[in-house]
């Protein structure tokens, strides 16, 4: 019996993801440096409506409330004993809005990185990533999710102990990393270094990908470097709404649902199957995206001065596959 995201593929040329977590979160009254998961259990209404908010607006997948929802992450927090409690609520309280949705919606786990360094550079060592990566996808199947949506990775090894977790957990998975250093993730891969690591596991995901990032221009080279790779595999891309700019002491993004409409027409035209939004991403934005990708026709594959005609130009001159880039450090950041 195929599960409920590769039903949906199979029938389906596109398919609309959710938009943000912490934005929406933030704008419900969620302070900055406090743990979203522990809303899954202190305010389940809001998070509830966060949900509802992704599938009224049309998506045909939203992710759980779980993107800082490992050992390590909650250990900030002093709540480390409490992974597959705060796992198992978010996945219960999505699958609870996704059934009474009238329609097929997917619930997907999130599964965002640990916040350390794999060795030899840091300390996390490849079976304790594992280790972590399970505990939280055990918490998100016993809630009812569908499939483990890993997201936001860097590096390469914890892309793949993340894999070897939703296996243990014998959950389907997708994953995506953050290219956001000159077309590279913070630990130097490429779009084409990914395409070829995801072929390689052992238990590849159903679909694969990339989010956050910088902005929709970038996002896109990079689905554009996965296409040209000429996997067959779903693509997805799950991009920011605009740019970040600091204002009145909050982050707003600059991306207008007209962009974000923009953005979700060229993402298919590029390749995408998987289409959401990331930080910035609200309701609103989902609606002008799942109404574009509906009226729409589909397009040709566009070129990269046809994306930053329309979305703005890239924050690097190239996607960081030539031989004489160097990814330069970057700070880690929350999903938002």
């Amino acid at each position: 019996m195929p599960d409920a995201l590769s039903r949906l593929l199979e029938t389906r040329d596109w398919l609309l993801a959710d938009g943000a977590t912490g934005t929406n979160l933030f704008n419900m009254g969620l302070s900055s440096g406090d743990a979203p998961e522990l809303w899954n259990v202190d305010e389940p209404e809001k998070i509830r409506t966060l949900y509802r908010g992704a599938v009224n607006a049309g998506s045909d997948l939203f992710l759980t409330n779980t993107f800082g929802g490992n050992a390590s992450r909650l250990k900030l927090h002093s709540a480390e004993h409490r992974v597959r409690e705060l796992n198992r609520a978010a996945a219960e309280l999505g699958r609870e809005v996704a059934d009474a949705a009238g329609r097929p919606v997917v619930v997907a786990g999130s599964v965002g990185p640990t916040g350390e360094i794999m060795v030899p550079m840091g300390a996390l060592t490849y079976a304790v990533a594992v280790e972590m990566f399970h505990e939280q996808a055990e918490g998100l199947k016993e809630g009812g999710a569908d499939v483990l949506w890993v997201e936001t990775i860097s590096a390469p090894e914890e892309y793949k102990a993340a894999g070897e977790a939703a296996k243990l957990a014998g959950m389907p998975w997708c994953g995506t990393m953050s290219f956001d250093t000159a077309g590279r993730t913070m630990m130097g891969v490429t779009s084409a270094g990914m395409a070829e690591m995801v072929e390689k596991l052992p238990y590849p995901p159903l679909a694969f990908g990339a989010n956050c990032g910088v902005g929709a221009s970038d996002l896109l080279r990079t689905v554009l470097g996965f296409a040209a790779s000429g996997t067959e595999r779903p693509l997805i891309a799950k991009g920011n709404a605009g740019i970040p700019k600091y204002h009145d002491g909050h982050i707003h993004y600059d991306g207008t649902p007209a962009l974000m409409a923009d953005y979700a027409v060229l993402a298919r035209d590029c390749g995408a199957t998987i289409i959401g939004g990331c930080c910035g991403t609200t309701p609103e934005h989902l609606r002008a995206m799942r109404e574009a990708l509906e009226t729409r026709p589909r397009g040709p594959r566009p070129s990269l001065e046809e994306i930053t005609e329309k979305l703005g130009g890239f924050s690097s001159a190239s996607d960081g596959t030539g031989d004489d880039e160097v990814p330069a450090r970057t700070r880690r950041r929350r999903r938002g």
